[in-house]
């Protein structure tokens, strides 16, 4: 099935989230999965995209995800595509939180296993909204240790550059399973980054591929059957 097609039957089940953060509308998108229902709710996989990205830019690459049973809440970031606001650590967490809260009220999401899965600099707000919601596992992709050691010497988003996102010093104290990806040959996010977040957490799986950063994962498919069968290895996601 093509791209195109794809968005076009996931964008039929989707339903837009409108956040209030920081006094500004603030957008999400919940997919549901596959057969989820009141009766038999799903895991959700809460998405958090990089900085040169929006939530349309990842809608065709989830259906993996959906299909095989999980559900997925897309959060925009206070400032990008069609949401109103500035981004900052602030108001991204805010955002995080707000949806996150939003989707498990749902009688269709089981609460009980929640997902974050961060890419870039959507891994900062993974972890950032781990510090306030629990998460039974987390995914992150191209993740940087901090602000600080990334700002002086490789490139960040301005308004970045004013936090911390301390991704480091989270998953130091992270109790949950982390499944971490990571291109060798990263010319934005080095490698290095990776490598140490996998020396921090407790319980981590460290997959790395051969790429750069614009250019991972490089096999979607491969990606979402690797995290889905990840999770339910532990028990969060169903067998496929």
């Amino acid at each position: 099935m093509d791209a195109p097609t794809l968005q076009a039957e996931l964008s039929v089940g989707a339903e837009t989230f409108w956040l209030d953060v920081e006094g500004h509308r603030v957008e999400s998108w919940f997919l549901p999965a596959v057969g989820a229902s009141a009766d038999d709710p799903a895991p959700l996989l809460i998405v958090a995209h990089g900085n040169a990205e929006f939530i349309d830019h990842w809608l065709p690459l989830v259906g993996g995800f959906v299909t095989h049973g999980l559900s997925v809440l897309l959060v925009e970031f206070p400032g990008y595509g069609r949401s109103e606001g500035s981004p900052s650590e602030d108001s991204v967490t805010e955002a995080m939180v707000a949806a996150y809260d939003r989707a498990v009220a749902r009688p269709d999401v089981d609460g009980e296993r929640v997902v974050g899965l961060g890419r870039s600099l959507g891994a900062g707000a993974v972890c950032a909204l781990a510090r306030h919601r629990d998460l039974s596992a987390m995914v992150l992709t191209s993740a940087f240790t901090s602000v600080a050691t990334m700002a002086g010497q490789f490139f960040m988003p301005g308004f970045a550059v004013l936090d911390r996102f301390d991704n480091e010093a989270m998953l130091a104290g992270y109790d949950g399973p982390l499944l971490l990806f990571h291109g060798e040959r990263d010319d934005v996010v080095p490698y290095a980054e990776g490598q140490r977040l996998a020396q921090v957490a407790r319980d981590v799986s460290f997959i790395t591929w051969d790429c750069r950063h614009n250019d991972c994962p490089p096999d979607w498919d491969a990606f979402c059957q690797t995290v889905h069968d990840w999770l339910a290895e532990r028990g969060i996601a169903a067998p496929r």
